[in-house]
């Protein structure tokens, strides 16, 4: 099996557009939703692509004292939220976070976020063959008007 490694490579795009490219891992416009004053919580969101399959184990971010992997669906008329473990990337694909499906949630923020700002995001992935790799991302802070995380999105 070939060995999972992520180097980081920086590429410069449109200013709202941040992506970060690894070895096999490709991370896509991440972002993380501005909060209200008093608000201790708020979804990070991104696209994944990967050249080989691998599975996101963790997500970590000093802005917040807890990071949860977690999948939005419907039942019935209700929109619930449910925590992940872990999520798989298959090769060649993508997996997108976005308002309404996957994405990470930051619990316990340690301040408020405010429109502009950088969170400092560290992935964790682990390969077919075991071995867990990190990389850190830097996410851009977005208004409020972003689309609320129960918003069904196509």
């Amino acid at each position: 099996m070939r060995t999972f490694t992520i180097k980081l490579a920086f590429a410069t795009a449109l200013a709202t557009v941040a992506t970060v490219t690894c070895a096999e891992v490709t991370v896509i416009d991440p972002w993380v939703r501005g909060v209200v004053p008093g608000q201790s919580a708020t979804g990070l969101f991104m696209t994944i692509k990967s050249t080989e399959a691998t599975t996101l184990v963790s997500v970590s971010s000093p802005a917040a004292k807890s990071v949860q992997i977690h999948k939005m669906i419907m039942k019935g008329d209700m929109m619930t939220m449910r925590p992940m473990p872990s999520l798989s990337i298959p090769a060649n694909g993508t997996v997108d976070f976005k308002p309404g499906g996957y994405h990470a949630m930051l619990d316990d923020l340690r301040k408020p976020l405010v429109k502009g700002e950088k969170v400092s995001v560290t992935l964790t992935f682990q390969g077919m063959d075991g071995k867990k790799t990190s990389t850190e991302i830097h996410a851009e802070v977005r208004d409020l008007a972003a689309p609320p995380m129960n918003m069904k999105m196509n």
